[in-house]
């Protein structure tokens, strides 16, 4: 019997440490609320569209749907703060100028034109490469001359939408194509909203990037010590200069999305503080806000939860201007059970009870 809560208490103190932890407690802790409160939460339809496809909606959907914007920037905001030991607070501005220059392509000199003036792909190549130039650009500030990540995309953060705005002069471009509505909404006649096959092959591209390259034994090493990684042949300047540009990648698959929801562009209001929740994600996940160590799928899993935490707030009718506030709690409660000390009493507790349990 004693051999049995030996175990049980080393299976839960693993589980304590193990890095996953945390947003698997908090999925766990925002089910549970949702369950006690309002059953109805976890209900799903099947309906049909005004196109008269069939989809399906339910505020899981909403989840999914939304939180797979989230995942993707999860991604590149992961690798940016696990090499340079900071993070990208730019993301929200670089989705209005990605999404600027995609809707200036497809919509050429005339804001509201009959037809698409180039295919959506070339557009979104376009964005691409805008994402990638603006991701090169701070990780330049950070790489080579050396400015704290937060501060180096505070540029960014402060002068993109303007920039967002005089791409398309300062004109709110529409596009009338149906089409180009589908990567933000539906495909027809598939029920479960595109974004999340958006984000499906997203991760299944890192997740082979990371399994069969070493660029996040790189990124790991760089953000742990550049000095002895630099000393071991790397070369911390590139990984830092690359996190960023990747990021920017994923910038840009984000925006097609944000654009395409509403085929149109507002450059004051577009992904306004979603870079607060990609970071708030990687947060969740466990990671270090110092660089080093990371755990991707843990990143992943915390942006679904933050959406999770959005959704919920959102059903019980608070304020979006209090959004703020409550996420704020969360982040004051992931510091405090992120801490060592914390989750070592926590475990020293769990095992006294086991103990006595053992003993009666």
């Amino acid at each position: 019997m004693a051999n049995n809560n030996k175990s049980g208490s080393g299976f839960f103190g693993k589980l304590i440490h193990n890095q996953i932890f945390i947003p698997l407690a908090a999925l766990l802790l925002l089910v549970l609320f949702n369950l006690v409160f309002d059953p109805s939460f976890f209900k799903i339809t099947l309906g049909q569209n005004a196109a008269g496809n069939p989809v399906l909606s339910g505020y899981l959907v909403t989840i999914l749907d939304y939180g797979s914007e989230l995942a993707i920037l999860a991604i590149g905001m992961t690798l940016v703060t696990a090499a340079s030991g900071g993070q990208d607070i730019s993301v929200g501005a670089t989705i209005a100028i990605c999404g600027s220059a995609l809707l200036r392509v497809l919509c050429g000199r005339n804001s509201r034109p009959d037809e698409l003036q180039a295919p959506i792909i070339v557009a979104f190549l376009v964005a691409c490469i805008v994402g990638m130039l603006c991701g090169a650009f701070n990780g330049i500030l950070v790489s080579i001359f050396k400015i704290q990540p937060m501060v180096a995309t505070l540029i960014l953060f402060t002068a993109g939408r303007s920039i967002a705005a005089w791409i398309n002069n300062n004109e709110l471009p529409i596009v009338g194509d149906p089409t180009f509505a589908y990567f933000g909404s539906f495909f027809p006649g598939i029920p479960i909203p595109a974004p999340v096959f958006i984000a499906a092959f997203c991760l299944i591209i890192i997740f082979l990037v990371l399994k069969f390259t070493t660029l996040g034994l790189y990124t790991q090493a760089v953000g742990i010590n550049p000095s002895s990684s630099r000393l071991n042949g790397l070369n911390p300047q590139f990984i830092k200069f690359v996190s960023f540009v990747i990021l920017g990648l994923c910038v840009a698959v984000a925006a097609l999305i944000k654009v395409s929801r509403l085929s149109t562009i507002n450059y004051s209001v577009i992904a306004k503080d979603i870079e607060m929740d990609a970071i708030l994600a990687v947060a969740l996940g466990g990671n270090p806000l110092g660089g080093g160590k990371f755990n991707m799928w843990a990143s992943i899993i915390g942006a679904y939860v933050i959406q999770f935490l959005t959704t919920t707030l959102y059903k019980f009718k608070v304020s979006s201007d209090a959004l703020s506030a409550y996420k704020a709690v969360v982040v004051i409660l992931l510091v405090v059970f992120s801490a060592p000390t914390v989750r070592e009493w926590i475990g020293a507790r769990f095992k006294k009870i086991t103990a006595k349990k053992g003993v009666a």
